[in-house]
């Protein structure tokens, strides 16, 4: 994967990090023309959205799924194949240790023995509302005060909670700006997709689509600094002393990592995105079983615990023997326990799956992965890029870099934005240039 020659150390375009915001601009800046130089530290790319290929059976780093939003949009703009399959819907709830259909449906809604009859009638009145409602208007609420003001029954209130945990995997309702959760449930309303043999596939057609192109890679490399010089980006040093000169540099990634490469951050907006970050995280437990105990319990979500399952294997391909490949996650606050999260997660499988141990072909147990390293919460100072205000030619690009989008939605709109403000640029200032040598 990493070019073994340079043909030139003069690029448009360097991005670093070859996780999906980084894979997405460089197909963006490839697209438009641009002489487009991708460096990733890992030899894989992919970042979080790898897949580790266990004994024939597929699993990602963490249950993922593609919601109806900006990346699902996106990878059909790229025209990538995305095979896989969509979920029913049909789900049940985990409440005091006993499993109940969960209200995510009409029928569903009628037969649950969750809800009151008021309940029922409530929860069926705040569906109907969530879809017309306008996601901008509630961004200065926290998701705990749009929750508590609308939603009256208390065990409604807990569902309502389960749903929002399970569609942004943040457990912080003090916290939490509640626009983008509204936007997030109005995506999850059109289903979600889960990807064949893992989202390591998509990875890896958008770097053959990147390659196509003329992207240039280098994997197995650290970089040692993006310089910069009067105010203006100037090239990216590698730790092995490569020196790759480019006029616009975007930063695929963390932002305490964009913060410590770039010297003198400390003046820029990089240090307010750093200390303002707050970072999710989670416990996963992945196995493959040869076969499911229970075979209609294929998706449960916590409703007084902060646990959620999901058997992935009922809608794509993620194993080569035909084995059920079942997700199941924690979503964690402050305080982490390994050893206590993995007995929550595999208690859920006692219940949802018992016996799956004798089932059991292979597993993954990741006890603290990053989902995201921030997110739009109230104690934002500012909105992260696409561009670093004071270095010209410097930009931002992740997850993290959220305008209202979550998850990998605001890793590909934030690489997208960050490459349409350098064609624009471009475009501005070839523009002027030209205009200037008319009136000469």
């Amino acid at each position: 994967m990493t070019d073994m020659m340079i043909p030139t150390t003069k690029f448009d375009i360097a991005i670093v990090g070859g996780g999906i915001a980084g894979l997405t601009a460089a197909l963006y800046a490839a697209q438009a023309g641009k002489r487009t130089i991708l460096i990733e530290k890992q030899e894989r790319l992919g970042g979080r959205a790898m897949t580790n290929k266990k004994q024939g059976h597929y699993f990602n780093l963490g249950g993922h799924a593609l919601f109806h939003g900006d990346a699902l949009a996106t990878f059909r703009d790229l025209k990538l194949s995305l095979k896989g399959g969509k979920p029913a819907i049909e789900a049940h709830g985990l409440w005091k240790g006993q499993l109940s259909t969960l209200p995510i449906g009409v029928k569903s809604l009628l037969t649950t023995p969750l809800l009151s009859v008021k309940g029922k009638m409530e929860f069926a009145k705040w569906f109907t509302k969530l879809g017309k409602l306008q996601p901008d208007r509630y961004n200065h609420l926290s998701v705990r005060e749009w929750v508590e003001g609308n939603v009256k029954d208390p065990m409604a209130r807990h569902i309502l909670y389960s749903l929002i945990r399970s569609t942004t995997y943040v457990m912080a309702p003090d916290l939490q700006a509640a626009g983008p959760v509204i936007q997030q449930l109005q995506s999850a309303l059109h289903g979600v997709m889960y990807i064949d043999r893992g989202w390591g596939s998509i990875v890896e057609e958008m770097r053959q689509r990147a390659a196509a192109l003329g992207v240039h890679f280098i994997t197995k490399q650290k970089v040692a600094a993006i310089e910069h010089q009067e105010g203006r980006v100037r090239q990216v040093r590698c730790e092995d002393g490569t020196v790759i000169e480019a006029c616009n540099v975007i930063a695929a990634v963390p932002p305490a990592a964009a913060y410590h490469l770039v010297p003198q951050a400390e003046m820029t907006a990089l240090r307010i995105w750093k200390e303002q970050a707050v970072e999710i995280t989670a416990a996963t437990l992945d196995v493959a079983l040869r076969k499911v105990p229970q075979s209609k319990v294929k998706l449960v979500y916590g409703i007084d615990q902060t646990v959620f399952l999901s058997n992935h294997s009922r809608a794509a391909h993620m194993s080569d023997d035909g084995a059920q490949v079942i997700s199941v996650i924690k979503y964690q606050s402050q305080e982490k326990d390994a050893e206590l999260d993995l007995r929550d997660m595999e208690q859920m499988l006692d219940t949802a799956q018992p016996g799956w141990r004798h089932e059991l072909a292979a597993k993954q147990f990741l006890p603290n992965i990053t989902v995201s390293h921030d997110f739009m919460h109230l104690q934002r100072q500012s909105i992260p890029g696409p561009f670093v205000p004071e270095i010209s030619g410097l930009y931002v690009a992740g997850e993290w870099a959220s305008h209202g989008e979550m998850l990998v939605d605001a890793a590909t709109a934030s690489a997208k934005r960050a490459v349409a403000h350098i064609l624009s640029t471009q475009e501005t200032e070839n523009k002027v240039y030209h205009e200037h040598r008319s009136i000469v």
